[in-house]
């Protein structure tokens, strides 16, 4: 996708995006949501794709390949709770993109630097997946691969329930060429997490439920640590990313209770891309049941890795993880 950039002297900048022979306008916004912003590394910048279904603008957060590298696919990173598409950018757009991959992470709306819909919350399990696709079919020109953390993996899997569905009279939702569910929620969702916990683990349920549904990690600096990092994390890093995460999350990503009733997934009898099932072995959030119930769910054998937290791409050893995608994304070349 070849990006021109267009300068002009009002507040808004506006970034000409080139796709399947067609120009998409998108803003350059100069007006900053986060009141701790997030400032990008060398060879990133931002673009805001305008949603075709409400002319919301959506961040996004871009860093092209270093290597000239035609068959590797577009990366779409797609975040979850509390985080935005910074997470991302702090340390796998730069490996990626190292390695020749254009790499794009969102920021869901209400999150981040993205725009807040008139609503309580920033959207459903099927809104969030059809903006994701809007920015897909608008701006990526080849198949991209998928990649989702948290609750953004359960979007992604909504998408890939959606790729071929006849019942839809068009195709809404852009071919794929793979996807990537790291420390994923399960296609049951969050319920069989929480239950699992209040029977094994009570004290770890209460932390969690604590830490998320009441947002006790905004205020608590070890709380956040023990819920999204390693033990081994710098404090002044965990309170660089916990201001950053109290600040990314204006509204809900979703209504839970909703979001429970529609689950789960619709499945897949024949998925029609690879699909690779990510867990962390220190996750505090996703357990082990939980990534292999979204691995069976594919019919794959999980990974997981070993010396990480749920936040695998910022944690301590970040690239353990990117180093496992590196070889799935590769073997998809073959």
């Amino acid at each position: 996708m070849a990006i021109t950039m267009c300068i002009s002297v009002c507040s808004i900048f506006k970034v000409s995006c080139y796709s399947y022979n067609k120009a998409v306008t998108v803003s350059v916004q100069k007006n900053e949501k986060m009141s701790v912003p997030y400032n990008l590394k060398e060879g990133q910048f931002r673009i805001f794709h305008e949603l075709s279904s409400s002319g919301l603008k959506m961040e996004v957060i871009v860093q092209k390949k270093k290597k000239n590298e035609s068959r590797n696919p577009p990366l779409v990173f797609v975040h979850g709770s509390y985080h935005a598409g910074w997470c991302w950018a702090q340390h796998w757009l730069p490996f990626f993109s190292y390695y020749g991959f254009d790499c794009y992470a969102l920021s869901l709306l209400g999150q981040g630097e993205s725009d807040q819909p008139a609503d309580t919350v920033a959207g459903t399990l099927q809104t969030h997946a059809r903006d994701v696709a809007d920015f897909i079919h608008q701006n990526i020109r080849s198949p991209p691969v998928l990649l989702g953390h948290s609750f953004g993996g359960l979007i992604i899997q909504y998408y890939i329930s959606n790729l071929g569905n006849d019942k839809l009279k068009e195709n809404l939702y852009p071919e794929l060429r793979g996807a990537a569910l790291v420390c994923s929620v399960p296609p049951s969702g969050n319920s069989g997490l929480v239950w699992r916990y209040l029977f094994s683990k009570p004290i770890a349920a209460f932390k969690v439920t604590y830490s998320l549904a009441a947002k006790g990690f905004q205020s608590s600096l070890s709380l956040c640590k023990e819920t999204f990092f390693s033990a081994s994390m710098e404090d002044h890093v965990v309170k660089r990313y916990q201001e950053l995460m109290k600040e990314s999350s204006r509204m809900p990503l979703f209504d839970l209770r909703k979001l429970n009733a529609s689950l789960p997934v619709p499945s897949v009898p024949n998925c029609p891309l690879e699909v690779l099932v990510l867990g962390a072995n220190n996750d505090f959030i996703v357990d082990s049941e939980g990534l292999k119930e979204t691995a069976k769910f594919y019919g794959v054998s999980p990974i997981c890795v070993e010396g990480v937290a749920h936040d695998m791409m910022l944690d301590t050893s970040w690239e353990k993880g990117a180093e496992v995608i590196l070889s799935w994304l590769n073997g998809l070349q073959k």
